[in-house]
């Protein structure tokens, strides 16, 4: 079967189905559909029709695209078209994640399976309503119980909707930690004296060679001011 005869069965099943298919879900499908026996589609095939598609509505006249989310592939609307598809959806699209909520999804996201507890202590504050609030939306699932711990905790991890979500295909698809990081660093912007051009700033700027220049008062290092502080009991 020629690649250009699939894409219109792939194209109904992503598009009917609600849930994002993968490549093998696809391909198991239409082979069903077909009953190919001797010669069935192969997941190469497949891969090769999604592309395909894939390049056919990313052009400028097409408002959604085929795109890898959730674990496997849907249509979505693209980004542009946002603001026109929220006035259909009302407050669904204005409904967002409190910051309690947001720390508890990310700590799950980054260090699942983990435990309720485990996520408190990384917070350091009872995280009991957070944790509700993402199981109602459907963000993280209950993966099992840690039964290594005492009483046998239950675990929690991300979902599939947490994929479609955020947008994206699976945990890998996550910003690195360092990446996150590296993005907050900013770079002191360092000013030397003869940056200036005005002669008189620079003098004024030029290190003092002595005590009585600079007013400054050394304490000695014997005084009780640089002890190291007690605890607070």
């Amino acid at each position: 079967m020629e690649i250009s005869q699939i894409i219109p069965h792939i194209e109904a099943l992503v598009f009917a189905s609600d849930k994002a298919l993968n490549a093998n879900d696809i391909t198991e499908l239409i082979n069903n559909a077909f009953g190919f026996l001797e010669e069935r589609i192969t997941i190469d095939q497949i891969e090769a029709a999604l592309e395909g598609i894939q390049e056919k509505y990313n052009t400028e006249f097409y408002p959604f695209e085929l795109k890898q989310s959730g674990g496997g592939w849907q249509f979505l609307t693209k980004p542009t078209f946002h603001t026109t598809i929220a006035q259909l959806n009302g407050d669904k699209f204005l409904k967002r994640l409190s910051n309690a909520a947001l720390e508890s999804l990310a700590i799950i996201a980054y260090k699942q399976p983990i435990t309720k507890g485990e996520v408190e202590a990384i917070r350091g504050v009872n995280s009991d309503y957070s944790i509700q609030k993402l199981l109602e939306k459907e963000l993280i699932v209950i993966s099992g119980r840690n039964e290594l711990l005492p009483g046998k905790p239950l675990v929690y991890a991300t979902s599939r909707n947490f994929m479609d979500y955020f947008g994206i295909n699976s945990t890998e698809d996550l910003p690195k930690i360092k990446e996150v990081l590296a993005d907050q660093i900013i770079e002191a912007t360092v000013i030397k004296p003869e940056d200036f051009t005005d002669n008189s700033v620079f003098e004024q700027t030029e290190t003092p060679n002595t005590e009585e220049e600079t007013g400054d008062y050394i304490a000695d290092s014997n005084e009780e001011d640089f002890a190291p502080e007690s605890p607070v009991e």
